[in-house]
């Protein structure tokens, strides 16, 4: 097992990290909880706020959280008209929150299990925590290639950047995120 997840069986998966890849993903999912932010109690959990909480009717400005939280109405490519901004904002109105808080669970449940992990290991999922996991991983790879401004054209130069280019740290940690997407991916499907 070498940094990539493979099968356990039953749609189980296991991954061996070292110290170095657990605290980078570690961090990473870290940074995905402060760009989500606290739910809608605040950073107090008020259930009380919490359940009388509305969502943004309007989509997010950060490029991240715009991708992360897309209008569900509407070719992101064209201009919307009246119409389909007021029915994007009310469908967001009603789902932004659910949506966040199961993003914000999702990287917590990974920052956990890296914590558990301590200096490195094995780290071993059974089959409802991969479909977290998975979940985690697309929304820190969606933001991450989002602050990258990452196109399906541009992933093909991301492998010939030089040493040089200050984006190539960030490029590196986009390209091992896809590929520990992937092998999730197959491992569940074993």
């Amino acid at each position: 097992m070498a940094g990539l997840f493979e099968s356990t069986g039953g749609g189980g998966a296991a991954i061996a990290l070292d110290e170095w890849e657990a605290s980078i993903l570690r961090s990473l999912e870290v940074q995905l909880l402060e760009l989500i932010g606290p739910g809608p109690g605040g950073e107090d959990g008020d259930p009380l706020a919490a359940l009388f909480a509305e969502g943004p009717t309007e989509a997010p400005t950060d490029p991240a959280l715009a991708r992360l939280f897309p209008d569900a109405y509407g070719d992101p490519e064209k201009p919307a008209d009246d119409e389909t901004r007021a029915a994007a904002g009310e469908f967001r109105r009603f789902t932004e929150l659910d949506l966040r808080a199961r993003k914000r669970d999702d990287a917590l449940f990974v920052v956990r299990a890296l914590d558990g992990l301590g200096d490195g290991g094995v780290l071993k999922l059974a089959a409802p925590d991969c479909l977290r996991w998975l979940g985690a991983l697309n929304d820190l790879r969606l933001a991450v290639g989002a602050r990258l401004e990452i196109t399906e054209e541009d992933e093909d130069g991301l492998y010939e950047l030089p040493d040089g280019d200050e984006r190539k740290p960030l490029v590196m940690a986009y390209l091992w995120l896809g590929a520990l997407q992937e092998s999730l991916l197959e491992a569940i499907a074993d």
